[in-house]
């Protein structure tokens, strides 16, 4: 099936944008890792696994659609020195990520290209789940303080 005007041009920029993730989130995992927190190393190494799932079903519609899947580039991979930098950098990340689908989703419904758009659909609502669980792990740390809230994250 041949894709509609635009819609490869959006949906490899969501395959970046799903690919950077898989590499901010194992990143996230190894720095808790080694800073002793095994239950959001957890987290974000399940994190990276649904962004890899995102990933490989967004190439796979491409191929559908008779386009060529770019994997060659990556966005800005952000880190930090603490646990709520971590978090916060994650859930700007997310919020970009569904304001990209939600633009995607905009041009499939404008071109009539509504198998896409479904699909789209579905992942903005699994990486609004995202945003919501880093506002929600902020939003404890705020209220039970960092140490407490570091102190429940050591093991599984």
């Amino acid at each position: 099936m041949k894709a509609k005007e635009g819609v490869v041009d959006f949906l490899n920029k969501v395959v970046t944008m799903e690919l950077t993730a898989v590499h901010q989130y194992l990143l996230h995992a190894s720095l808790c890792a080694n800073w002793g927190y095994e239950r959001l190393q957890h987290e974000f190494h399940e994190l990276a696994k649904e962004e890899l799932a995102h990933a490989s079903k967004v190439i796979g519609h491409i191929l559908y659609l008779e386009g060529a899947p770019d994997v060659q580039k990556l966005g800005t991979v952000s880190s930090g020195r603490s646990v709520p930098d971590l978090f916060q950098a994650d859930l700007r990340f997310e919020q970009d990520d569904v304001t990209l689908l939600r633009d995607a989703i905009a041009h499939c419904a404008k071109v009539g290209d509504f198998t896409t758009r479904h699909q789209l659909e579905d992942m903005v609502v699994e990486t609004e789940k995202h945003v919501d669980w880093f506002e929600t792990q902020l939003r404890a740390i705020k209220q039970v303080g960092l140490e407490n809230y570091l102190s429940e994250q050591i093991k599984k």
